[in-house]
C-alpha cells in the first residue's frame, strides 16, 4: 500500500484485558473515584451522595490503565470520570492510582433522542507533522439502542479505535481535534450495520446552528 498523506495514531491503546471490575479491586477503584468526586468544583450545586458505580471496560495507553466510571447521585445528577493506575506487569498489585471526576445534569432519561450516552476526557496528546497536535481522548459510553456489539471511533474517515460492548458499555482511546477533524463514535451490530452515530461536539454544533438562525 502507498504511504498516507497525513499519518494519525490508530489503535494506540491496548484492547480490554480484564472483565469489568468486581470484588476487592472494585472497592479500591470506588474509593479513588469517590475521593475524586469530593474534589469536583460544584459551582454551588448540591451533588448529593453517589449511588452504585457503573464501571466501563479498562483500556491501557502510554503505560497507564484507565477505568471510566459513572454514578447517579441522590440529588438527581450524575458524577462521571475515571480511575487510572500503573499496572503491574509481573503479576503484582497495581500502583500509583489517580482519578478525575465531574458532574452533569444532562441525563439520558431526559434526552429520549439519544442513541448513546457518552463521556470523555483528554488524557494526553500526540504530536504530528508540522506542529499539529492531537488530543488523545478517553471516551466511554453506554448503548441506548438494542443489538449493538462493538463501538468505533473515527477521525477523518478512518477507524482509529474500537471496543466490544460489555454490558452495553464500551471504552475508546483515540486522537481527537487534529488538523480540523473531530471524533465520531459509531455503534455497530453483529452484521456490521451501523446502529448509531454521535459526535463529541454535538451540543456545540447545535449551539452554532442556533446562533446562525438567530443572526438571520
Amino acid at each position: 500500500m502507498p504511504p498516507v498523506s497525513h499519518p494519525i495514531p490508530r489503535f494506540a491503546a491496548e484492547p480490554p484485558q480484564e472483565p469489568l471490575p468486581y470484588g476487592r479491586f472494585a472497592e479500591r477503584l470506588r474509593a479513588e473515584f469517590l475521593q475524586a468526586c469530593l474534589r469536583i468544583d460544584t459551582e454551588g450545586e448540591e451533588l448529593g451522595e453517589p449511588g452504585d458505580i457503573a464501571w466501563f471496560p479498562e483500556r491501557s495507553w502510554h503505560g497507564r490503565t484507565y477505568v471510566p466510571a459513572s454514578a447517579r447521585t441522590s440529588a438527581g445528577l450524575e458524577v462521571l470520570g475515571f480511575v487510572g493506575y500503573l499496572p503491574d506487569t509481573e503479576g503484582g498489585e497495581p500502583s500509583e492510582f489517580f482519578a478525575r471526576a465531574d458532574f452533569t445534569a444532562d441525563l439520558a432519561e431526559r434526552n429520549p433522542d439519544w442513541t448513546m450516552d457518552l463521556g470523555d476526557d483528554v488524557i494526553g496528546r500526540w504530536r504530528g507533522e508540522s506542529g499539529e497536535v492531537a488530543a488523545m481522548t478517553l471516551v466511554w459510553g453506554r448503548a441506548l439502542v438494542r443489538d449493538g456489539v462493538i463501538a468505533t471511533a473515527e477521525l477523518a474517515g478512518e477507524v482509529v479505535d474500537q471496543c466490544p460492548l460489555d454490558e452495553e458499555r464500551f471504552t475508546l482511546i483515540a486522537p481527537d481535534d487534529y488538523r480540523g477533524d473531530f471524533l465520531e463514535i459509531r455503534l455497530w451490530d453483529r452484521g456490521g450495520r451501523e446502529l448509531a452515530r454521535e459526535s463529541l461536539y454535538a451540543e456545540d454544533e447545535e449551539d452554532e446552528e442556533d446562533g446562525g438562525e438567530d443572526a438571520d
